[in-house]
């Protein structure tokens, strides 16, 4: 037993403790919020508080994923990739969102069409997760989180058939 209880022990504030003022996150109302049924970025008419306000477009991570699967396309399209098609997944697996599947004539193509969509990925800000083989195994497969780019020499995409594979998918676009 501790004969002097009034004494303090370690790690015992001498004096009383008063409570922190009142931070301006607590102070100010929440800006209402409209959800719309579209993916189409929320307008706020309050800036958010303790935020700055956003002088450029949200990074692609925040963009919807309709946003960066049509970038992708593009990137493809650039590189004269053919028969492009982009799938809406979403209603069907948790895997992805959006599927883009296209096609190159040759190894030196296919790895001109990756080596585009990843450089104009990253050029934009987004990061690419994960890429799976090679221009010499005829496909190659690019994980961009909400969107999954396959691209393959034609021979190989006629006996995957990917496209048969997600019939149910809806397709919303296909360059050909």
């Amino acid at each position: 037993m501790n004969p002097d209880a009034s004494a303090p022990l370690p790690g015992d504030h001498p004096g009383p403790v008063e409570a922190a003022p009142e931070t301006p996150l607590e102070a100010a109302p929440a800006a209402p919020v409209e959800r719309a049924a579209s993916a189409a970025p929320v307008e706020r008419a309050v800036p958010r508080p303790g935020l700055p306000a956003r002088a450029t477009p949200p990074p692609p991570s925040e963009r919807p994923p309709i946003e960066l699967a049509r970038r992708v396309v593009e990137l493809a399209e650039d590189k004269k990739a053919a028969d492009i098609v982009l799938l809406e997944v979403e209603p069907l697996t948790t895997i992805a969102d959006y599927l883009v599947i296209c096609s190159g004539g040759s190894e030196r193509q296919l790895a001109a069409i990756v080596d585009g969509i990843i450089e104009g990925l990253e050029a934009d800000g987004a990061v690419i997760l994960g890429r799976e083989g090679q221009a010499s195994s005829h496909w190659i497969l690019l994980d961009a989180g909400s969107v999954i780019v396959h691209v393959f020499a034609p021979p190989e995409r006629d006996f995957y058939a990917l496209e048969r594979l997600w019939a149910e998918a809806r397709t919303i676009l296909r360059v050909q």
